[in-house]
């Protein structure tokens, strides 16, 4: 399986938004501030993830982003395939619908159809896990706790170190 970072982040900033949802719209300095993923590339995926109606800008003072749909009918894999995202475990760059490679000098190899056979599978398993699936595991309601205390902290320093120097 072929997962690049643009895929990975999209699905961690949709997650730490449905995680903090309950807090009104969030700002994407917020998340770039707990997952450690630059504001720039945060602007650019958010804005493919508005264009197919999975986020939504709230503007104005205390704006940001929310879910534009409730978190469990929001799955992995259309989060993956709103950023032009595939899951392709062949080594040719096309995964399926009949697309020969270039495999063998854009010939179909061996094994062409068993990786294309591979990451159906693969899409299939993300398409049925919802953010709201991912929100219920333990592993990661301890990670988001972690994280916020640790946003919580850098605030509180910053506040500490602004009243010192004033």
């Amino acid at each position: 399986m072929r997962l690049t970072t643009k895929g990975r982040y999209a699905v961690t900033a949709m997650l730490d938004l449905a995680l903090h949802a309950s807090d009104g719209p969030i700002s994407l300095a917020d998340i770039s501030e707990r997952q450690g993923i630059s504001l720039s590339y945060l602007e650019q995926l958010f804005a493919k993830l508005r264009r197919n109606d999975l986020v939504r800008s709230v503007r104005g003072p205390g704006g940001g982003y929310q879910l534009n749909r409730e978190q469990h009918a929001i799955d992995v894999a259309e989060v993956i395939d709103a950023v032009n995202e595939s899951v392709d475990a062949t080594g040719c760059g096309h995964s399926g619908g009949g697309h020969t490679g270039g495999c063998q000098g854009g010939s179909t190899c061996l094994t062409h159809h068993l990786w294309c056979d591979l990451s159906s599978q693969i899409h299939e398993f993300l398409s049925q896990i919802s953010l709201a699936d991912l929100m219920a595991r333990q592993d990661v309601q301890a990670v988001a706790k972690r994280q916020d205390r640790e946003q919580q902290t850098l605030i509180d320093t910053s506040l500490i170190e602004a009243k010192v120097s004033a």
